[in-house]
């Protein structure tokens, strides 16, 4: 078996790139080891189930590290098209399918499990 080349993981690189930006969104389950402890593959296996039982194949779901806040864990990151990512906090599996349901599917984000909307900026000087 041949090793993999830079040039190699650049092609792979830009087909995964290519393949996510065909979507509509994407939702990140922040799983590092708070995320985890807190509940976080039970989100991840609930949004896999429920995405799988109502069809919906143009959303992509990954996992990341540490969302940066362990106290608020579980947590995900939703971004659905154009609009300003919405990072939801303190989630358990009744709250995700409310989220798939009403923000995922039908466009409005759920302020009461919402920490933010749009990204942290750090201003360098």
């Amino acid at each position: 078996m041949s090793k993999l080349g830079l040039e190699d993981l650049e092609r792979i690189k830009e087909k995964v790139k290519e393949r996510e930006e065909s979507k509509e969104g994407r939702i990140i389950v922040h799983m590092g080891t708070c995320g985890r402890a807190a509940g976080a593959e039970e989100i991840m296996d609930t949004l896999e189930e429920e995405l799988e039982r109502k069809g919906v194949d143009n959303i992509v779901l990954k996992s990341s590290g540490c969302g940066g806040l362990c106290s608020r864990e579980p947590m995900v990151t939703v971004k659905i098209g154009d609009e300003e990512p919405v990072k939801y906090v303190d989630l358990a599996p009744d709250k995700i399918k409310e989220i798939l349901s009403k923000h995922i599917l039908e466009g409005e984000a759920v302020s009461q499990y919402a920490l933010a909307r749009g990204r942290e900026k750090i201003k360098l000087k």
